[in-house]
């Protein structure tokens, strides 16, 4: 897995968005653009892998592409020298995360004094009175009006280096809010997101790796709820556990990805129970190109098109080397 990321996936500029190169002109990351959500995922599986000089190369390259004033930036595009100018408050809490585990794994205060520092920007521009944003715009110095629920990692938050007054209302205020977006025992997954404005969810259809980071997050601060577990164990038995659903639980496409499995695997071993891990490992690994002969041998990807997603490439990798925190 890592050798194909190390040889196929990565460039100058860390992890390509795509081993199939583009434009780097859409409104999605595409081709060889690279993501702070990259970088953030390689910086997390390093410090479980317990490899501190991967860690200190991803962090350093990172800063160095994604820092702005008010937060790292979600994309960079290496064709056109561009920095877009918001961020996306998953990735960088993911980023303060991975700098906090460090800190603990590798007994470096740097790293820790880096994740107050960092922790302190995102509550300055991420948060207002008490609530979190999804992203922070650099050069309009403004949010937006709502949250991405999977962006609200609880664990996180809870070690922002903020005072504890101030710390407690954010916890509380997010914890709510994620909890809250519970759809039913029926179909237990999560809502998209929650708008400030209206005081409404919202979504449109639930997109399934998005439910499953939520449930990931609640299972970080063992406040998942059970019938979550259940629902993700049965799909995963039958290999039925979709992209999409509509509100009702009905499936709204019959795709399986990579990504959707490494969640379930990293949800399972999270909830202590090792034979979800297990079998989704097995359900992902399904998807896994073992051809020598193939450049995209040990990765996850299409070899009749020759694409292969950060995304999924490293959400397994996560998976194969998660441990609880």
């Amino acid at each position: 897995m890592l050798a194909f990321i190390d040889k196929e996936l990565t460039g100058p500029y860390g992890v390509y968005t795509n081993l199939a190169e583009s434009a780097q002109s859409g409104e999605a990351a595409t081709g060889h653009e690279v993501l702070s959500e990259s970088a953030s995922l390689m910086m997390q599986s390093a410090v479980q892998r317990g490899e501190r000089e991967r860690f200190v190369q991803v962090w350093e390259q990172a800063q160095e592409i994604f820092d702005m004033e008010g937060g790292f930036s979600y994309r960079y595009s290496p064709k056109y020298s561009r920095q877009y100018s918001v961020n996306a408050a998953v990735d960088d809490l993911r980023l303060i995360g991975a700098l906090v585990a460090a800190g603990e794994t590798f007994q470096d205060s740097s790293f820790t004094q880096a994740a107050e520092r960092y922790g302190q920007r995102f509550y300055n521009m991420n948060v207002k009175n008490g609530y979190m944003y999804d992203l922070y715009d650099n050069i309009y110095n403004n949010t937006n009006n709502y949250i991405t629920l999977c962006y609200i990692n609880l664990d996180v938050l809870r070690n922002l280096s903020i005072p504890s007054d101030d710390r407690g209302i954010l916890l509380h205020n997010m914890t709510g809010i994620l909890e809250d977006g519970y759809i039913s025992d029926d179909f237990p997954f999560y809502e998209t997101r929650f708008d400030y404005e209206s005081g409404t969810y919202r979504s449109e259809t639930i997109n399934t790796v998005e439910s499953l980071l939520s449930i990931l997050h609640l299972t970080e601060m063992g406040r998942h709820n059970p019938q979550s577990i259940r629902f993700i164990n049965e799909r995963v038995d039958a290999g039925t556990l979709y992209g999409q659903y509509r509100r009702d639980g009905v499936p709204a496409n019959d795709i399986r990805s990579t990504a959707i499995y490494a969640l379930a695997a990293m949800i399972g071993r999270e909830a202590g129970d090792e034979g979800l891990y297990r079998r989704s490992i097995e359900r992902m690994n399904e998807f896994r190109i073992t051809d020598e002969a193939s450049p995209l041998y040990g990765g996850f990807g299409n070899v009749e098109t020759g694409e292969a997603y950060s995304f999924d490439n490293l959400m397994a990798l996560s998976a194969y080397s998660y441990t609880p925190q």
